[in-house]
This record gives structure tokens, C-alpha cells and sequence, in this order.
């Protein structure tokens, strides 16, 4: 059984808070993996992982392994469920199993379908992610007002590179100063910018885009496909390097 949901949490939610980065390394596979990484000092390790059940992904963990990953994570690092239009059922069965705090729906899922996980699972914070393109945030735009209508802003955007056929996982990055320019810090959630992030890109990806936070999931692999433990705690280092020095500017 996992922890409860809402309760006991160490780590905050995403904020738009210029000193603060929140950093999530997803696609964690195995308990191992989870121990090593829970047991990274502090200003090392990330403050999420998530835990893929997209069956469509190398990355898919089925429920027991994600049981023993969330029991070796404790409570230093925050587990994050990430589904690709799955059932309704099937996303509330893991969440209430696992007590997951926060959810990440990365597929097509509408604002009625976020309304109703809401519902089914209160205090659950949730991600939603949103593919872009050059094309503009047009489309991100009417997705947000869709949601406000019945209640259902997601609590974040993670906002990934928008390739036909593909919900994620491209190594490809998003348009940077687009979002830079037009994502509406003030009027919609935090932006969580993932999409081709690794240790030596995402400082310039945080000054450049100014997010909430970030997600790698690729960038800090090793060829196996395995976290490389360094590579993880360098990324989480220049992330929040970067924000820092992106508070300090901003107070010049």
C-alpha cells in the first residue's frame, strides 16, 4: 500500500515562484533504481519521479514493481503516475493503491475526463501534458478555458515537443522562445517544460523559458536505459543553478 495521498507530503506543488524548480526525472522501472536515487544527497536529487503505466512505452511498469518503487522512494522523493488515455478506472485504481499524490495524463485525455478524476480522487494534484509546436498556443489556450468551464485547470502544464503519432519520449524539444513569449505565466498553470531535456541543456532551457519546473526522462539514461546516477544529479544541480541565477537577475 502506498502513502496516502495529500497527507505527509515533504515536497511542494509545482509553483511559478522564481526561486523555487521543481525537477522530475520520469520513467523510473525498478526498486533499485528508486533507492539509489532516494538515497542522493539532497541537492542532488529530485524532488518527483515518475512512475510510467503507458503499456505503449519501454519505460511501463505493471502495479507491483510500482508498489516497491514508491515503498523505496519514502518520503524524500514524491511518486508521479503517469497514464496515456487510459481508463478512468484503471487511473483510480492506481492512484487509491499506491496513494499517489500527484498524476500526469500525457495522452488526449479531455476536460471532462480530468473533471471526473478529480472527483474520484480529491486532494490529487494533476499534470496535464500538452504537445506544442510552432503553430503557436492557440489550441493550449482553448484547451484551458474548456477546462475552467467544468472545474478542471489542471494544477500544472508539462508542456513536450508536439510529434505526429507520438505522446512523448522524442528526445525532441519544444520551441523555446515561444514559450518564452507567449505561454501566460500570470493566467495558466505552472509550466513544467519538458521535451529533450539533459544535464547539458536544461540551465539554458530555465533561463531561457523561465518554467516551474522540468522533466527528463531520456536525458539522464544510460544505454541500457537505466538511470545514470550522475547524469540525474547534474541535471537536477544546473536546473536549479539556473533558477537561481534567474531569481538573482531578477532582483538586479
Amino acid at each position: 500500500m502506498g502513502r496516502a495521498a495529500g497527507t505527509n507530503l515533504v515536497l511542494p506543488p509545482p509553483t511559478t515562484d522564481a526561486c523555487s524548480m521543481w525537477v522530475k526525472v520520469c520513467g523510473i522501472r525498478d526498486q533499485p533504481a528508486a533507492i539509489a536515487l532516494a538515497n542522493l544527497p539532497a541537492g542532488d536529487r529530485p524532488d518527483a519521479v515518475g512512475l510510467n503505466f503507458y503499456p505503449g512505452s519501454r519505460r511501463c511498469v505493471d502495479r507491483d514493481v510500482a508498489e516497491r518503487i514508491v515503498a523505496a522512494l519514502g518520503e524524500v522523493i514524491e511518486p508521479v503516475g503517469l497514464f496515456v488515455n487510459a481508463a478512468l478506472e484503471l487511473v483510480v485504481s492506481r492512484q487509491r493503491d499506491l496513494g499517489l499524490p500527484t498524476l500526469q495524463l500525457h495522452g488526449d485525455e479531455t476536460p471532462g475526463f480530468l473533471a471526473e478524476l478529480r472527483a474520484a480522487c480529491p486532494g490529487v494534484r494533476l499534470l496535464k501534458a500538452v504537445r506544442v509546436d510552432e503553430t503557436g498556443l492557440d489550441e493550449l489556450a482553448g484547451y484551458l478555458e474548456m477546462c475552467r468551464a467544468v472545474d478542471a485547470v489542471p494544477d500544472a502544464c508539462l508542456v513536450d515537443a508536439r510529434v505526429e503519432g507520438k505522446f512523448g519520449g522524442t528526445g525532441q524539444s519544444p520551441p523555446w522562445p515561444l514559450l518564452a513569449r507567449d505561454y501566460r505565466t500570470a493566467d495558466w498553470p505552472p509550466l513544467l517544460l519538458a521535451g529533450g531535456l539533459e544535464p547539458g541543456n536544461v540551465g539554458r532551457a530555465v533561463r531561457e523559458v523561465s518554467p516551474a519546473g522540468v522533466d527528463t526522462a531520456g536525458g539522464v539514461e544510460n544505454d541500457d536505459g537505466g538511470k545514470d546516477l550522475e547524469a540525474v544529479a547534474q541535471f537536477v544541480r544546473n536546473a536549479r543553478d539556473a533558477a537561481t541565477d534567474r531569481r538573482e537577475e531578477s532582483h538586479d
